[in-house]
């Protein structure tokens, strides 16, 4: 179909119209992005994108993302446009309490937004882990002559998210993977939020995408007939790169007394709407207005897409019956294993077995469900080796082999997070990634957008504590476990032992309304075997548990998570039969238990209670209240063999003993 310059025009100026009516109707928002990309959205939205308005979720939809958040009335006004169900009403209400049109995008509030966006630079990490699921899904389910999946991942950001680490992180994995379903858009204005982009950058941006790997393009961006020709190109380039066009705009375009500025950026335009709207041709009488050739156009677009779109199902449905097997493993992605059904999968480990950590044991765990779960992919940031999270049978994902369940991030934490979200927002496959607890921090930003998001992420992070021993406290995360506890919709567990460890990857790979971390030692750490290996496992699934019951009148509750769990069975031996020993591998999941079952594990009634943690203290005071107290490390550690560090910053059996004791009858 012939790109219809002139119509497409009219709806570029009417989305300009949408964006100044509700920046000026709530008195918040940015401007500057849907001004200057209009013509882009034109293109894009009514003629080259594939995708089905009806059909939101369509699995081979064309994935557009717009990195730079801020602009989210660029996406809203195109996604209405473009027939999806945003009502104008909803437009209207843009940034309003409970609107379909939030200040950013968010996922699953509304059609069409594929990622929750704002945070710069994060669209873009996602938009390739959008593209790792699309290659992986071309090579586990495309047959000769039936490619079912052949959609690309569009994201269009802006300087901003080219200045931000975690984007470069991306798209320098993203040219080293030769991912070439992905098409980034540079929205290159001159322009930050507080100044011209001079005064923040030098650099070559379009020499810095070639020497990376990507192809690049550089086009006016309003032009749309040369924008159309190098995306096209983009479409259908052999050269097997991931593609950059670089066009070039002018921020807050049509409204002359802010336009190629700053001030352009956010909602300063605002006051001028009036004669910026005269100025677009659109009727002084008549906000949020859109006309009826140009409804016409997008309805007639719509039906155009419904069309190709119901040859893809006419080609899916043969592909079904000529593959029920991939069929089969294709609908399995809509459904969660129960934890009982994984945990069937897991053989006990011998009582007397010996193992480098609990990150040993969910190395032996992970190897058990990937068998069971085909569509879970890991990846690592450079430390498979150290955390243990390689699927055995199975290979690398890389240009070669498309079908490879490992992904080698390399050191990039932050951009291995961002990616894995894009993972999970495509929704296929189940991404689980791994690092160093410590380097939670470099990965922290993309954590919490996944928690957000109700992203099911699946984080196993090794070397937990004061236990990493010699490499010391650049290394040792004493307060990272409770600074995660912190996120909200981010489960973290910390098991004790084998047991406990599987239990902890089956909770995390039933859960799929957000994100789980896995939180193993580096040091070895024992079998409980005085504790049923089914009561280890079923307390990990209910966040808490009592490990051992008293025997006496109760008299004292020893509460411990991880390889402390060991100390409070220990000290439990000493205190004798009035003393109670519960593990706590997961805050998130006990606090969702009933009343009655938390109150089975804690009685209100006994006040006597001690927690010993090797990490800092402030979050137990939930568990042990006023009368009781803490054994923890409010400081950060040392460098020295783990035993050591352990005895000297007191986190012992006998420090837990004497806690208690000092407490009273």
């Amino acid at each position: 179909m012939t790109l219809q310059t002139s119509i497409l025009q009219k709806a570029a100026n009417q989305a300009r119209g949408l964006a100044i009516d509700a920046v000026h109707a709530c008195s918040s928002g940015h401007l500057g992005l849907p001004l200057g990309c209009a013509e882009l959205g034109a293109v894009l939205f009514g003629h080259a994108l594939s995708f089905n308005p009806e059909r939101p979720r369509w699995i081979n939809r064309d994935r557009f993302v717009l990195s730079a958040g801020h602009g989210s009335m660029f996406l809203y006004s195109w996604l209405h446009l473009a027939g999806f169900d945003i009502p104008m009403e909803q437009i209207a209400k843009f940034r309003t309490l409970h609107s379909m049109t939030p200040g950013h995008p968010e996922f699953r509030q509304t059609p069409g937004v594929e990622a929750t966006t704002g945070p710069l630079g994060q669209g873009v990490g996602n938009s390739v882990g959008m593209a790792v699921a699309g290659q992986m899904a071309a090579a586990r389910f495309n047959t000769p002559g039936q490619a079912i999946f052949d959609y690309h991942v569009v994201c269009l950001a802006g300087d901003g998210c080219m200045q931000e680490g975690v984007a470069m992180e991306a798209v320098e994995f993203a040219g080293h993977q030769k991912l070439d379903n992905l098409i980034l858009i540079y929205d290159s204005n001159d322009v930050t939020l507080d100044a011209m982009a001079c005064m923040t950058q030098s650099e070559n941006t379009a020499l810095r995408f070639k020497a990376i790997g990507w192809d690049v393009q550089a086009v006016d961006g309003y032009d749309m007939a040369a924008f159309l020709k190098a995306f096209n190109r983009a479409k259908k380039a052999k050269s097997g790169k991931p593609q950059f066009i670089l066009v070039k705009t002018i921020i807050a375009k049509g409204i002359p007394e802010v336009q190629g500025t700053q001030k352009g950026h956010g909602e300063g335009g605002a006051k001028f709407a009036d004669a910026a709207r005269a100025g677009l041709g659109l009727p002084a009488d008549q906000h949020f207005y859109v006309s009826d050739d140009v409804c016409a156009y997008f309805d007639g677009h719509k039906r155009r897409l419904a069309r190709a779109y119901n040859r893809w199902n006419k080609a899916y449905k043969a592909w079904r019956e000529a593959n029920p097997e991939k069929a089969t493993l294709l609908d399995s992605a809509a459904s969660a294993p129960s934890a009982a059904r994984l945990l069937a999968k897991v053989p006990l480990v011998a009582q007397d077995v010996k193992l480098a950590g609990t990150r040993a044991a969910g190395r032996d765990v992970l190897q058990h469900l990937a068998a069971e779960l085909p569509l879970l992919i890991g990846g690592s940031a450079d430390l498979y080796g150290s955390t243990f999270n390689y699927i055995a049978a199975d290979r690398d994902f890389d240009p070669s082999n498309r079908a490879g369940r490992n992904i080698r991030f390399g050191i990039r934490e932050h951009g291995m997070a961002a990616i894995a979200n894009g993972v999970a927002y495509d929704g296929l496959f189940r991404p689980s990634i791994a690092t160093f607890l410590v380097f939670a921090d470099y990965s922290r930003p993309s954590m919490r957008l996944a928690a957000l998001s109700g992203l099911p992420v699946v984080y196993v992070y090794t070397h937990d504590s004061i236990g990493v021993g010699e490499d010391g406290p650049t290394h040792e995360p004493v307060e990272t476990i409770s600074s995660l506890r912190l996120i909200p919709n981010m489960d973290v567990i910390r098991p004790a032992d084998p047991e406990e460890t599987a239990g902890a990857f089956a909770a995390a790979l039933e859960r799929t309304n957000g994100p789980t971390l896995i939180a193993l030692t580096r040091q070895a750490v024992p079998v409980l075997n005085e504790i049923p290996a089914d009561v280890r496992r079923a307390g990990v699934l209910r966040g808490a548990y009592v490990a051992l019951r008293e025997t006496a009148p109760l008299g004292v509750i020893l509460l411990a998570s991880g390889s402390e769990l060991q100390l409070a069975v220990a000290a439990a031996r000493v205190l004798g039969a009035p003393a109670r020993v519960v593990s706590i591998p997961s805050f998130e999941v006990f606090e969702r238990q009933s009343d009655e079952y938390r109150e089975s594990v804690l009685p209100a009634s006994c006040r006597r209670r001690v927690a010993i943690e090797a990490g800092v203290t402030a979050l137990w005071r939930r568990y042990v209240g006023l009368d009781g107290k803490v054994v923890g490390i409010d400081r950060f550690g040392l460098s020295a063999p783990a035993q050591a560090i352990f005895r000297e910053l007191g986190i012992t059996a006998e420090a837990l003993v004497a806690a208690a004791r000092s407490i009273g009858p």
